[in-house]
């Protein structure tokens, strides 16, 4: 079942004796910037086969289309996350980006579902929500989609 951007959202709150709480202007926010265009530029031959598979994996579980997120990253949906200043901060709820020679997938994988899901995975390296790889043919595509499923699941439970 597609995890809309919608249910993804996080409304800020508000008071009748507040004004509504702004959302931070990150440096990373929908460009409007073409998809194809910096993939093209940026992807090897292997890699473009593989961004567009990460692509229609992507936008099956999300229900969303690919958008560029500042130069590098195609993100998928978003979200509302509170900062420590009080203000929001907006953040794709799932994507990817090519970063030389590898490809990293932007998910959250904590907890024991997660971490057995990482184990079953292939040969990848995870680091604070980046799973880097250098081609989808080392990776098990089914426990790559659970594991963005679980993500979007946690990033809706977390965030609202």
């Amino acid at each position: 079942m597609p995890v809309l951007a919608a249910q993804l959202e996080r409304q800020a709150p508000q008071s009748p004796h507040r004004s509504p709480i702004a959302v931070t202007k990150a440096k990373t926010m929908p460009s409007g910037s073409s998809v194809d265009e910096y993939l093209a530029s940026r992807a090897s031959t292997e890699q473009l086969a593989d961004c567009k598979a990460l692509v229609a994996l992507l936008q099956r579980v999300t229900g969303e289309q690919p958008t560029m997120w500042g130069p590098s990253i195609v993100g998928f949906g978003s979200y509302r996350y509170p900062l420590a200043s009080g203000k929001l901060g907006e953040s794709c709820a799932t994507g990817f980006a090519v970063r030389g020679k590898e490809l990293v997938v932007y998910l959250v994988a904590e907890g024991k579902d997660q971490s057995a899901l990482l184990a079953k995975l292939g040969r990848h390296k995870f680091g604070k929500a980046c799973l880097y790889f250098k081609r989808l043919a080392d990776l098990d595509q089914k426990v790559l989609e659970q594991l963005v499923v679980g993500s979007l699941t946690e990033i809706r439970r977390r965030h609202g």
